[in-house]
């Protein structure tokens, strides 16, 4: 865990992270005095919103600077990242701005390979106190999610102060560190807000071929994997698919595997921050969103892809939009650097993805994406 020492910022960690955590004794004075030092922080919050809006929504990118984001194009997708999470497991606004101000602490919203210890990631969690793997931890919704999680055991963690909060999951040497972030965690959350809803929120927009939602439903994809280890190829749900399709035979086997594992999951809801491991089953976070859908395809065929279009974007090799294979990653919205979506060209023009909030994994056509294609990857 990260701790402070006046005004220098270390990675130095003295007591475990745990993710079953006591009830926290707070007096009502104790929770009084920390209360006020929530916000200290001074924060000009209309330059947070550009700053994001640099960031994930194409805006002037040279004519932002706000303390605490010197690395702006790595902190704040990581700080969307982290809120999304929290929006697609229901946390509300509060809980968001505790895990972003954990985050700032933690790590300066960024995702450390290297910590005291074994602390790694956002949230600078410890494999060996059972916060997931190394490689799980690296993966910014798995620590979000595994933060949420431990915010979700603080028994009333809602009418306690962000600092302490972020205290009784972390369990820092320094337990008022948090609040010196408040201002700017706050603002982010603001900022980020609408975005995330423009992407998919309560109004999803129409999918990218234009088309309305004829799939089926979930239900009637079948192939159901009760285990949920994200090895369920799945049933192709009849009319997912043109009739005259086939997967290419002249592709390579593993971007054959990869294809027909993505069909699988054909018709199952969209979930952001959603595993794909078990997109038929009845927990949401078993089921994909675009990058995940990628990463369980290639996972199908022994292929190892990172979890976010954000890296996804730099896995394999570049390859010309004119040029494609079956197999391919491509990539739209956002910026080429930091591309908001992702799908898999199938042959014959298609491309298999899932679109957003309220939707279902779908196909769409390579003619419909063309104009707004960011870049394409080509993985095997």
């Amino acid at each position: 865990m990260k701790k402070t020492t006046g005004a220098l910022v270390g990675l130095c960690a003295t007591g475990p992270l745990l993710l079953a955590l006591p009830i926290l004794g707070i007096g009502a004075g104790t929770a009084s005095a920390s209360c006020s030092t929530d916000g200290a922080q001074g924060v000009d919050a209309s330059a947070v919103a550009k700053q994001v809006k640099a960031i994930l929504d194409g805006g002037d990118k040279g004519s932002v600077s706000v303390p605490g984001l010197d690395a702006p194009a790595d902190q704040v997708p990581n700080a969307k990242t982290i809120q999304a999470t929290g929006v697609a497991m229901n946390i509300p606004a509060r809980g968001q701005v505790v895990a972003l101000a954990t985050a700032l602490q933690e790590s300066g919203l960024r995702n450390l390979t290297y910590g005291d210890r074994d602390s790694l990631g956002l949230f600078q969690q410890r494999p060996s106190m059972g916060w997931g793997t190394a490689s799980q931890i690296l993966d910014p919704v798995h620590a979000s999610t595994k933060f949420y999680e431990g915010l979700k055991k603080v028994s009333g963690w809602q009418s306690l102060s962000v600092t302490q909060a972020a205290q009784a999951v972390q369990k820092s040497g320094f337990p008022e560190a948090y609040a010196k972030w408040q201002a700017l965690a706050t603002a982010l959350q603001k900022a980020i807000e609408p975005l995330l809803q423009k992407a998919g929120g309560a109004s999803p927009s129409p999918s990218p071929s234009g088309s309305a939602d004829t799939s089926p439903s979930p239900d009637s994809a079948g192939g159901c994997s009760a285990d949920g280890d994200g090895t369920d190829f799945g049933t192709i749900p009849a009319g997912a698919l043109p009739k005259e399709y086939k997967i290419p035979a002249s592709a390579p086997p593993k971007v054959q595997t990869a294809i027909r594992w993505a069909l699988g999951q054909l018709g199952t809801p969209y979930q952001w921050g959603g595993t794909c491991t078990d997109s038929h089953g009845k927990n949401p976070m078993g089921r994909c969103d675009c990058s995940s859908l990628m990463q369980g395809a290639y996972k199908a065929a022994g292929v190892t892809l990172t979890r976010t279009t954000y890296t996804q974007v730099k896995d394999g090799k570049a390859v010309s939009v004119d040029a494609l294979k079956p197999g391919d990653l491509l990539f739209t919205e956002g910026t080429a650097a930091v591309p908001e979506h992702v799908g898999m060209a199938i042959g014959q023009g298609l491309i298999v993805h899932a679109p957003h909030t309220g939707d279902v994994v779908r196909i769409t056509t390579v003619a419909s994406w063309k104009s707004r294609i960011l870049a394409a990857r080509r993985v095997v």
